[in-house]
């Protein structure tokens, strides 16, 4: 602002410029007259001084701000620009402020999980907004200043949980656990590197730190920009936090969600998963240590199937969804009738049910420890603790019991430490299977091909001493983008077979960019593949020594299933044997390789007890199983 227009400004607020000197002229005709009485001119600028400022209309200039000289040589045209630039900044700086304030509102009032994002999430009153703008209207000086930055930090990490939340309940099917899952990131890198190269990982790491970061300046920025103004407005912003308040308490009187505490909720949730994770910690020692069949000697253990190789395998992602949802099941169930007949066609039968598992959307092993263990699994410091433990497994039992217990993971790419604990007597991982051909995004290979290794490797040798396999199968794992096609079993060979165009059914080149419409169409193919690869390994391979149990690990991700998806995965049992299904025709299990809607439901948990007593010496008896959660 130049002086002349300061000069003119002042005008107009103060009137007519006046001389500083009180004391009237004298007139020309006699003496001059005294000054009025009454307080003096010095009493009045003290008082004047010592006055509260006027608060500023928002937005308006402070009138007693210094005045800057306009450089020499300044123009009218200059002053027209200088005025153009101020009204910009101004602009900017109310653009700015209003974007400080929906970014803290935004993050205040925002769920932690994906579908209930919307409009009507964001009509809420935040509690915890109301509380600190009241304590930085108390607060003065170097203390305010202070606890806004807090503020900002808090809110910037109120953020990223809120994030993590969604991801987590997006992927898994529930909330991130502040103590257990950090573990989980490197999984998630794993997963992200197999399926869109080791560039694009790192590129997501370097972009999702620099994200976290620049979230963290910018909440700490907008919480002191917000409390500059109220600092500067505090009469107004103590009318506007009143009336806020007062809606607040008329909301949560009358039940109208616009009063909202959820981050007070979410943040109590959190905090109280570490007293929760010792209190579990305790409580899963004391279920680990209860096991009727600790002690039982290798001679009474699955005396039923002796002489028997046995295979558990598992189908990754293949839950209740596959073979119910009226988007799959036409398809899937095709496959597993069209199956049945076939096997049945060269004398093998099977019964069909389902099982609860602890997890859902990922997490496979702890679906694995959990039908193997017989102890629900359901988090990682019960993976943990049981990888500490001496808890006899059903592959254990089979090895008491004289089998040879081979584990074949295809998608173990690096040591894996759960192979001391199940103790098994071979085991082939990715490097050891040997295969030559192209990974399938995140597949190191294809089911058909594990399956024909293994086939060559433990059962192909005449006379070979009986066999207990886990098998986890991974074709069917997220993103569900490339998928093999069947081939004739003697053509697999080393996996090189592959790289030719016609042994893959699906390859889109974009893995990311695609609709959830695509996605669940390449989870239906992939569950199709994987369930032919096991039923057309029966036709080839299968002969009355074979019994064959597999299941679905877990339902896949929300994405597929929708929010709020069960967590039962169907489980099936083969063989060529009529004892053997006699055995466990008490389980009340469907005929065929497809449960129907009202088969049994047991706990994943269940199984290992159930299955030992089933083929133990003595005919199964005793109480059903416990009722599955929901």
């Amino acid at each position: 602002m130049s002086v002349l227009s300061r000069l003119r400004r002042r005008a107009t607020v103060d009137g007519p410029a006046r001389p500083a000197d009180p004391t009237p002229e004298p007139r020309p005709d006699g003496p001059a007259l005294d000054p009025p009485a009454g307080p003096s001119a010095g009493a009045a600028a003290v008082d004047a001084a010592s006055a509260p400022a006027p608060e500023l209309p928002l937005g308006a200039e402070d009138p007693d701000a210094p005045i800057v000289p306009e450089p020499a040589g300044a123009t009218a045209d200059d002053a027209v620009a200088g005025g153009r630039g101020r009204r910009v900044r101004t602009v900017a700086a109310w653009v700015t402020t209003v974007a400080a304030g929906l970014l803290v509102f935004a993050v205040l009032v925002a769920p932690n999980r994906l579908d209930q994002l919307g409009p009507g999430a964001f009509l809420r009153i935040p509690v915890e907004g109301l509380v600190a703008a009241a304590l930085l209207l108390v607060l003065r000086g170097v203390a305010r200043r202070a606890v806004a930055v807090l503020c900002g930090v808090a809110l910037g990490l109120l953020a990223v949980v809120k994030l993590l939340d969604m991801g987590m309940s997006a992927s898994l099917a529930r909330p991130f656990d502040l103590v257990l899952d950090w573990v989980l990131l490197d999984d998630a890198y794993g997963f992200v590197r197999d399926s869109v190269g080791r560039a694009g990982a790192v590129g997501a790491i370097v972009a999702l730190v620099a994200a976290v970061g620049a979230l963290l300046v910018l909440t700490i920025r907008s919480v002191l920009r917000l409390t500059r103004l109220v600092a500067r407005h505090d009469r107004r912003a103590v009318r506007v936090l009143a009336g806020c308040a007062a809606v607040w308490v008329a909301g949560a009187t009358i039940g109208v969600p616009v009063a909202d505490s959820g981050t007070s909720r979410l943040v109590g949730q959190h905090v109280g998963q570490l007293g929760a994770g010792l209190r579990d910690r305790e409580a899963f020692a004391a279920e680990a240590a209860a096991d009727a069949f600790r002690d039982t000697p290798g001679d009474e253990l699955l005396t039923a199937l002796r002489g028997k190789d046995v295979i558990v395998a598992f189908v990754e992602s293949y839950g209740r969804d596959a073979v119910q949802d009226p988007e799959f099941a036409p398809e899937v169930g095709a496959v597993l009738d069209g199956g049945t007949r076939r096997l049945a066609e060269r004398g093998f039968h099977a019964r069909s049910g389902f099982l609860t598992s602890p997890t859902a959307g990922g997490g496979s092993w702890l679906a694995h420890d959990t039908l193997l263990s017989g102890l629900w699994v359901d988090n990682q410091q019960r993976h943990l603790s049981l990888l500490a433990d001496d808890r006899l497994t059903l592959n254990g039992a089979f090895r008491r019991a004289g089998w040879q217990t081979v584990g074949v993971m295809p998608a173990a790419t690096q040591p894996w430490p759960e192979k001391s604990f199940f103790g098994f007597d071979r085991y082939h991982d990715a490097a050891g299977l040997d295969y030559r051909g192209p990974k399938f995004n995140y597949a190191p290979m294809p089911d058909q091909y594990t399956l024909a290794t293994f086939q060559r490797r433990e059962r192909a040798t005449p006379g070979h001493a009986p066999i207990m396999a886990e098998i986890p199968l991974i074709s069917s794992h997220s993103p569900w983008a490339a998928i093999p096609r069947m081939l004739d079993w003697d053509h697999v060979g080393d996996g090189s077979i592959y790289r030719r165009p016609t042994s893959v059914a699906v390859n889109p080149k974009d893995v990311v960019g695609r609709s959830a419409t695509e996605v669940r169409t390449g989870y239906r193919r992939s569950i199709e593949y994987s369930l032919n690869s096991l039923i057309s390994y029966v036709e080839t391979y299968g002969d009355d020594g074979l019994v064959l149990v597999f299941l679905g690990d877990h339902q896949p991700a929300p994405v597929v299933t929708g929010e709020n998806a069960g967590r039962d995965v169907p489980i099936t049992i083969v063989t060529h044997d009529p004892a053997v299904l006699a055995r466990v025709a008490a389980w009340g299990w469907d005929e065929g390789l497809r449960p129907g809607p009202s088969a049994p439901v047991w706990r994943m948990d269940t199984f290992r007890d159930r299955f030992l007593r089933t083929f133990g010496p003595q005919p199964p008896a005793g109480p059903a199983a416990p009722p599955s959660p929901r």
